[in-house]
């Protein structure tokens, strides 16, 4: 009797992000000719872990928190991600920021797939007490799924060098002695690398000087604008600061800040350091909302804020010549279509970014070595990654006719098939 052919089940992870990291996926693999074998091994995480934790709370209550862990290929070697704790935290964001991840690293040539994970919650209403009780009780859940040689977690949104510290020491109270490599993105004094915390936003500007130097233009006569603030957007807008760029507007959460003729960026980190946010500085500046910055007259605009940020509904009305991805997936498809009618190239978020995860690659070598570097050789290191994955990004772009985005997925899609297809399906 023939079979009936049955209905493709919606899997758990199946959201809007997830579905935009498939559709470039999918349109990328129209681009590689890779076997179709290589390409459903590709389409969905390998590992999809879901948890509930029991938390006691500061009043003698207890809290009960979501949490996730995606490990979405190992082909290249242990999976790599952050963790981030946030009230939007589901599996199809953390399904979609592994895949991102897996290409990433394959794209800078790490010996990492990609992973990602995080914990359903409000960081901000958590007392430190509290928050530590929530990594703690999530690293032991995930003990059985994480290590040094299988799945490395790493800082993400709203997590830290701290909350590595207790991630680390929770594993290694649990293995009965210190592993520094079980995490990056941890204090130096514990096995964390120089330079990890400015790693991501200095790497966000190295991929732009380069782009400019392809483009022809001076990084220096460029009027910048950067969403975000934090660790990305704030070391981007310093970065970009002391290569004499004209920084005219940043923001966080609180809103952004204007000055066509430049914002004094120090001035701005010294307020945020004592204030916490940009929320009431108003000296020299137009008051901005984040929404306004994306629209602002310039000629780069940095987007180190978060996912979904250019849309079909406002890139028609972005006023840039070149957008930098320095947050994960910050442009939709339908925004990335338009962006490319416009003429207005994206440097991808999957090259861009990867500054952060190639540091994470060095802290782990240095504590799987316990021999370090200094501060100068990291960011030769860095420097020299970067370059090398920009060239290929632009060499195939140039080759092919396509997009920087569809050539870094192109590049980093060839990375892992060439992997899946030494190593087979087992058994």
């Amino acid at each position: 009797m023939a079979k009936v052919a049955q209905p493709a089940p919606r899997l758990e992870w199946d959201t809007p992000l997830y579905q935009q990291a498939r559709t470039q996926l999918e349109h990328a693999l129209e681009l590689s000719d890779v076997r179709e074998l290589t390409a459903t091994r590709l389409r969905h995480p390998e590992r999809a872990l879901i948890l509930m934790l029991p938390v006691e709370m500061d009043d003698g209550s207890y809290g009960s928190f979501p949490a996730y862990r995606v490990q979405h290929s190992s082909v290249l070697g242990p999976t790599k991600g952050g963790i981030r704790y946030d009230e939007a935290v589901d599996l199809g964001e953390c399904a979609a920021l592994a895949m991102w991840m897996t290409w990433k690293c394959a794209l800078l040539r790490l010996p990492y797939g990609g992973a990602k994970g995080g914990v359903r919650c409000n960081p901000r209403e958590l007392s430190t007490t509290e928050l530590a009780r929530v990594t703690r009780r999530l690293t032991a859940e995930l003990a059985p799924f994480i290590g040094p040689e299988l799945d490395i977690p790493a800082p993400d949104m709203a997590t830290n060098e701290q909350t590595m510290a207790w991630m680390m020491d929770t594993y290694s109270m649990q293995m009965g002695y210190a592993v520094p490599e079980i995490v990056t993105g941890k204090p130096v004094s514990i096995g964390g690398s120089l330079f990890r915390h400015e790693a991501t936003g200095a790497g966000v500007v190295m991929v732009i000087e380069r782009a400019c130097e392809r483009l022809g233009w001076e990084l220096a006569a460029q009027a910048c604008a950067v969403q975000g603030f934090g660790n990305v957007g704030g070391i981007a807008s310093s970065e970009l600061h002391d290569k004499g760029a004209r920084v005219i507007a940043v923001s966080d959460l609180s809103g952004g800040v204007y000055a066509r003729d430049g914002l004094d960026i120090p001035t701005l980190h010294a307020y945020v350091a004592e204030h916490g946010s940009l929320e009431g500085y108003t000296k020299d500046v137009v008051r901005i909302t984040n929404e306004e910055l994306l629209e602002l007259d310039c000629d780069i605009l940095v987007l180190a804020a978060r996912e979904d940020q250019v849309t079909g509904e406002n890139a028609g009305r972005l006023r840039c010549r070149l957008v930098a991805e320095g947050a994960n997936g910050p442009t939709s498809v339908e925004g990335d279509r338009i962006l490319a009618e416009r003429g207005i190239p994206v440097l991808p978020d999957i090259l861009t970014n990867a500054g952060g995860v190639t540091v994470s690659y060095f802290e782990w070598v240095q504590d799987l070595g316990r021999l370090f570097w200094d501060r100068d050789e990291i960011r030769r290191r860095l420097a020299d990654k970067m370059s090398d994955a920009f060239d290929r990004v632009w060499g195939v772009s140039q080759e092919r006719g396509i997009s920087l985005r569809d050539a870094a997925l192109v590049a980093a899609i060839h990375e892992v098939s060439a992997a899946l297809e030494a190593r087979g399906i087992y058994p």
